[in-house]
């Protein structure tokens, strides 16, 4: 044989090698993958094309592995998201890896891509809230519902809800101390207003209350539901509070019940307990479920520690907490942290700072669904303050505290075990 033959046959070797690479890893560490966030936007589209994909949890920072297919390589090249060819044998070899007894990685299969809706007001930009800026970012398309959507069933179309930092229990975020006298909140006190009378409420607290028990219903029904900053302590406020006035005059009309404290039924909510309501409508609070006027912590060392699960045998915590690292930077906002003492018993505390005794990231079900709460405003601006500069995610393309929404996302998306008899 010829040495120019020879050389053929190398090339010819080498060149049917690279085609029979069938899958493409999608590195989810720190120091490989150079677009965290972009990477779930890439595996939701591979999933609203029909293609299957694997969750690979612990592995690399929980990889995503996806068929080798020239439209996905192009998707990723495009969006600028790195990732690694392997063949058959190559991933024959890793999933016996990951299966072994020996390490805490599993393989979950994502079966379809959900269908997301944000609550979320009209005329509100995607900045002003952490999940539809990083959805927008990372091209994972959803839909905007608001209370007409919500009280006409609309849910029922969706898999996965988040809550926009709403105040379920009618009083307008505890806005009034600050900002009575502003445009905007005259002007979103007037709008909420004439959509509780469009709803055949006389209060907003009314038609929040409403809204708030058909979301209870569709997590109790099998829905999955995320909620940041607000949405989370005053949407079971609301609940709590069911057919008891905690509003003072100037957000509903008329004076609150005397000791309604008294009156709060804590069985209805679906993560905290025992809590103080903040009777002041001049305090920038609705109870002591938040750590933000408790907590006393400089920034450089405002840290929080995601907890770490047995991925074989608690897939779902460990798909909630992927990340490429355990140490998440903290963030403020309305509701920032949640008193870890007035949270469930049965509600799973996924991130929290001990030091502080305080919770940022909870997850629990509710019937048949499960809910997460996250709190503070925006994981990369620390202190986002009412007119503040929307955060430039492409200056963030690796960030853990976004990531972490973005795990509630595909999670939905997971294949569901059989229960065992």
């Amino acid at each position: 044989m010829t040495l120019k033959k020879l050389a053929y046959i190398l090339i010819f070797l080498v060149y049917t090698q690279g085609a029979l690479a069938g899958f493409l890893l999608l590195p989810m560490d720190e120091s490989t993958q150079q677009n965290h966030l972009k990477a779930y936007g890439i595996t939701y589209w591979a999933l609203d094309k029909d293609y299957k994909a694997s969750w690979l949890l612990n592995y690399r920072g929980g990889s995503f592995l996806l068929p080798d297919a020239p439209e996905i390589r192009k998707e990723c090249q495009i969006r600028g998201v790195s990732f690694e060819s392997l063949s058959d044998a190559q991933v024959n070899q890793l999933m016996e890896e990951i299966s072994s007894p020996s390490q805490n990685m599993e393989s979950v299969v994502l079966e379809k891509a959900p269908k997301i809706a944000v609550y979320t007001p009209q005329g509100k930009k995607p900045w002003d809230d952490a999940v539809t800026l990083v959805l927008t970012y990372a091209e994972i398309p959803f839909k905007a519902v608001y209370d007409e959507e919500v009280l006409s069933d609309q849910l029922l179309l969706y898999d996965w809800l988040h809550l926009h930092h709403e105040d379920f229990s009618g009083q307008y975020g505890k806005f009034f101390g600050a900002y009575r006298n502003a445009p905007w909140y005259i002007e979103q006190k007037r709008d909420a207003e004439a959509l509780a009378a469009k709803l055949g409420f006389s209060k907003v607290s009314d038609s929040k209350l409403a809204v708030a028990k058909k979301i209870r219903d569709f997590v109790i029904g099998g829905g999955f539901m995320f909620a940041m900053c607000s949405a989370t302590d005053s949407f079971d406020i609301a609940l709590s509070a069911e057919g008891v006035d905690i509003c003072e005059p100037m957000f509903d009309g008329d004076e609150s019940e005397p000791n309604y404290q008294s009156k709060i039924d804590f069985t209805k909510t679906f993560a905290f307990k025992d809590f103080i309501l903040e009777r002041s409508p001049n305090v920038y609070e609705f109870s002591d479920i938040d750590m933000t006027t408790k907590r006393k912590m400089p920034m450089e060392k405002d840290y929080f520690t995601l907890m770490e699960y047995s991925a074989k045998w608690d897939p779902i915590p460990t798909m909630l907490c992927q990340n490429h690292t355990q140490l998440v930077k903290g963030f403020m906002g309305q509701t920032t942290a949640f008193d870890s003492e007035r949270i469930k018993s049965h509600v799973l505390v996924m991130g929290e700072n001990r030091f502080n005794g305080e919770a940022r990231y909870i997850h629990g079900t509710k019937g048949k669904g499960m809910f997460t709460f996250f709190g503070g405003h925006d994981p990369e601006d620390y202190q986002h303050l009412v007119g503040d500069a929307p955060t430039v995610l492409d200056l963030h393309p690796n960030s853990p505290g976004y990531r972490l929404i973005l795990n509630n996302v595909l999670f939905p998306a997971a294949k569901k075990k059989k229960q065992k008899t």
